[in-house]
């Protein structure tokens, strides 16, 4: 029996579809993790995004400090954490928040600043205030940017959080990891194909979540751009 066939029979398997390593609840533990370091990395990087943008304040410091992180080796990262922190938790999620900021930041800086400066003037004109401007004005037309810096990093995430089997956790890099080190190689190949599924569906569903809340006329003008 080849390889692949092999892969297609663990699938199959109904002992992989329930209990601790059963593919449920690893895929259950991987979109945990995943979640998380994407909360914790929005709640970082949007806001700042927001106020760069709005306010120019900072923007060089901002966007270079991103670029300087997206050159940080994940690996490495983890390394380190667990050096410092221990095994848990916390070296998995740092690198993948670490990750996932550039992304969220630099596109919503980049999405704020190209709002046309006639539609601020507008706004400015009517007596809104800062906020209003920025929430009402800024916010709507730069929402695709916005939501594509979500969608890369959410991708970016669920593509690295293999890592987490690196320090003793669980999700889909488990199954790489434990097939690599017995040499059961349908089981790394079910691991990876599990995960490039999980990436191709995170992505769908970004697309599916830019339709939803993107006005057409926004999304059109930022297809015309």
């Amino acid at each position: 029996m080849n390889i692949v066939s092999r892969a297609i029979h663990w699938f199959g398997e109904s002992s992989q579809w329930s209990g601790v390593d059963g593919i449920p609840n690893r895929v259950g533990e991987h979109l945990y993790y995943s979640g998380l370091s994407l909360l914790i990395a929005a709640l970082i990087a949007l806001p700042l995004g927001l106020y760069v943008g709005h306010t120019g304040r900072g923007a060089f410091l901002a966007v270079n400090s991103a670029g300087a992180a997206r050159a940080l080796p994940t690996v490495g990262l983890v390394g380190l954490t667990v050096v410092v922190f221990g095994i848990g938790l916390t070296p998995t999620l740092l690198p993948l928040v670490a990750l996932a900021i550039p992304p969220i930041l630099v596109n919503t800086y980049a999405g704020v600043r190209q709002v046309d400066r006639q539609l601020r003037d507008a706004a400015n004109g009517m007596g809104m205030t800062g906020s209003q401007v920025l929430f009402q004005v800024e916010l709507p037309v730069a929402l695709p940017l916005i939501v594509l810096g979500l969608r890369t990093a959410a991708v970016q995430i669920v593509s690295t959080a293999t890592i987490a089997a690196y320090v003793g956790l669980g999700g889909l890099g488990r199954y790489i990891f434990d097939g690599l080190a017995r040499r059961e190689y349908e089981v790394m190949i079910g691991g990876a194909v599990l995960s490039v599924l999980l990436a191709l569906g995170t992505e769908a569903l970004f697309v599916g979540i830019q339709r939803l809340i993107v006005s057409p006329g926004v999304r059109q003008r930022a297809l015309v751009k």
